[in-house]
């Protein structure tokens, strides 16, 4: 069987390829257009998908019915219609749990950023504007003791509630379709409605998975209803919240700062505003960015491709019913 990788990933996930018996393609060069992507979809029968660039949506079905499966070098599937690739028999797989402390890391270092002004401070030592001790210029502020409030507390939000308990003793809440038994057991954390995380928390983080309907969820409304000395951390999809909203409260210091690894749009551009300000850090969509985390994705995508070579189920599955 032909796997097509529409960029390069870690040797370790192609060489596991390679000796299950797959021929994999790489194109020469990773910028592809949707014409030449799709033409490389066509000509072979499985995709390790690396990005969101491209959408698994009923047309690309449609023009590649050859299709037999999709592995994803990533958690998130938003970018795929489940539902039309369970009509068709396709699985398709995800890459969880061997990122989670990464990106929880990263969510952990925007907050810690973000509330002592690190981007901002950075900037002025940039700019040679050291300048004399100011005892009440851009002070940060302190998270011990503070209530962390996460929004989808599943494998990377339960990191995130790990370090932020270990190294401030937050208090956690949180809000989500279910009960996280295992949280409210190991770390005290407490269920709350969706206006009462909004409300009580003085770090909101996302870490659900994203969905249509919750196309900008984070607009001004909602930002509105958080404390004035609120950060807001986005390390999941850009889609969550309203990227002028977002600027508009930052700017007017209706919150205190927010701290995104995702933009809305991604990439963002490069003469947004909401770059000029003082109290925001954005970084590019980094949050598996380690040796460590991107090598485990790599070999977890190639074992769910490889276990569909051999006619048994995906080890990782994001559409399982296929298979009852």
């Amino acid at each position: 069987m032909k796997v097509f990788v529409n960029k390069r990933i870690p040797e370790e996930g192609i060489k596991m390829l390679e000796e299950a018996g797959l021929q994999v393609f790489i194109p020469e060069h990773e910028n592809l257009s949707h014409e030449e992507w799709l033409g490389y979809c066509k000509s072979h029968d499985m995709i390790l998908s690396v990005g969101a660039d491209f959408k698994y949506n009923q047309d690309f079905f449609n023009e590649c019915p050859n299709i037999k499966a999709i592995a994803l070098y990533s958690v998130g599937f938003d970018h795929v219609d489940i539902k039309e690739a369970v009509q068709r028999n396709i699985p398709v797989g995800n890459t969880p749990d061997v990122l989670s402390k990464a990106t929880s890391d990263v969510a952990f270092l925007l907050m810690q950023s973000v509330a002592r002004r690190a981007s901002y401070n950075f900037e002025k030592v940039k700019a040679g504007n050291w300048g004399d001790f100011d005892p009440l210029h851009a002070l940060g502020q302190e998270l011990y003791g503070k209530t962390l409030g996460i929004f989808g507390l599943g494998r990377i939000g339960i990191e995130m509630a790990k370090k932020s308990k270990a190294a401030f003793d937050m208090e956690i809440i949180y809000h989500n379709r279910h009960h996280n038994e295992q949280a409210e057991k190991e770390l005290n954390a407490r269920y709350v409605s969706f206006e009462e995380l909004v409300a009580a928390s003085d770090v909101l983080s996302i870490h659900a998975n994203f969905k249509p309907e919750q196309k900008e969820l984070f607009n001004r409304s909602v930002f509105e209803k958080m404390k004035e000395n609120a950060i807001f951390i986005n390390t999941a999809r850009g889609g969550f919240h309203h990227q002028k909203d977002l600027y508009d409260v930052l700017a007017e210091k209706k919150i205190w700062g927010a701290g995104l690894d995702v933009t809305n749009p991604e990439p963002i551009f490069k003469d947004d505003p909401i770059l000029e300000l003082s109290n925001i850090c954005v970084l590019p969509h980094v949050g598996s960015a380690t040796i460590e985390a991107r090598t485990e994705m790599a070999k977890l995508a190639a074992e769910n491709l490889i276990a569909v070579s051999k006619h048994e189920k995906m080890p990782s599955c994001v559409n399982p019913e296929i298979y009852s």
